[in-house]
């Protein structure tokens, strides 16, 4: 009873720590203390679709949502387990949209966003995952109790229609924390079948420590939703993918003209291995993330950063001497 009781905290510690079920929690240290190192693959696709801006568009968010459903379908038909969308998929509404002073960027005006129109397609994407069996992760706006701004989120649906877990991004731009929204507050895991999930948002991408953050929980695949196709934004999710050794899925909005842009999978080694059409038609693109793939480098890397401050000083007179 006494070691039970000794499990029971350490799962809450670890389900406190990383934002994931205490079941999730638990499975985590039964794989660990069983030892058991068996891989396992899972298939995951990354869409990109075109997110309205307008907030009170309520033709454009049904159109999205109809789209988004689209997508799931191939998703499953081409045997995948999950599906990633980006941020605000159904509206990724504009700071000039939302602004209560015209012509200025303000306070935003929550009142003109399309609550119940959005509410109505996550709960028909819900119900089609649960058809389909098929995990979905969509981006929207999260309301909290009036006056708060509401937060920018995550919406993890399970294959079962449910909604597993939520996550909220963080690390806001000045623009989104100074008139749009609340910011999150912990990161947030979950598990598909053994496979390890973290949740980025926005542009998280830019903080190294996030991702950082993700490789320290025995995160295999960083999901990061973005809107507003960048180049520089794919670059940087090559960088944390090869930098941690995990591998990171970015969905994003359609490219359109920005070349280099579009949604895709990055592996461990930083390269991509799965990359939607660069065009401004909605599409995903797919890959199997393996955690039993050859991966060296992570566990040098994590031994490298444990190690490197107990270095010690040489007691050598050419460690001090700079000369040739």
């Amino acid at each position: 009873m006494t070691e039970n009781r000794r499990l029971k905290k350490r799962v809450r510690a670890r389900a406190d720590k990383t934002g994931e079920s205490y079941t999730t929690a638990l499975q985590h240290f039964r794989t660990t203390e069983t030892g058991s190192n068996a891989s396992r693959r899972l298939r995951i696709a990354v869409a990109q679709v075109q997110s309205p801006t307008d907030p009170g568009a309520a033709e454009a968010i049904r159109h999205a949502g109809s789209t988004v459903r689209d997508l799931m379908t191939e998703a499953h038909r081409r045997e995948a387990t999950a599906i990633h969308f980006g941020e605000g998929t159904l509206c990724a509404p504009g700071k000039r949209r939302m602004s209560s002073v015209a012509g200025a960027i303000a306070e935003s005006d929550w009142s003109r966003f399309d609550w119940d129109g959005q509410t109505r397609e996550l709960r028909l994407i819900a119900d089609h995952a649960a058809a389909l069996g098929l995990w979905t992760v969509i981006g929207g706006v999260h309301r909290l109790t009036s006056p708060r701004r509401p937060h920018n989120s995550m919406y993890v649906i399970d294959g079962k229609g449910q909604v597993a877990c939520r996550y909220d991004e963080r690390m806001l731009s000045f623009t989104k924390q100074s008139y749009m929204y609340t910011p999150g507050s912990r990161p947030v895991t979950f598990g598909v079948d053994g496979v390890r999930f973290g949740c980025a948002l926005g542009m998280e991408s830019v903080y190294p420590e996030v991702f950082l953050e993700y490789e320290r929980a025995d995160v295999d695949c960083v999901l990061l939703s973005s809107h507003g196709a960048s180049s520089a934004f794919s670059l940087q999710v090559q960088g944390h993918a090869g930098a941690n050794s995990l591998c990171v899925s970015y969905a994003t909005s359609c490219p359109e003209n920005a070349v280099g842009a579009q949604s895709g999978i990055a592996g461990v080694d930083g390269n991509w291995i799965a990359r939607c059409g660069d065009t401004a038609e909605p599409a995903i693109a797919l890959a199997d993330i393996d955690t039993g793939a050859d991966n060296p480098a992570r566990p040098w890397r994590r031994e490298a950063r444990a190690n490197h401050r107990n270095n010690p000083l040489l007691d050598d007179p050419r460690a001090a001497d700079n000369s040739f």
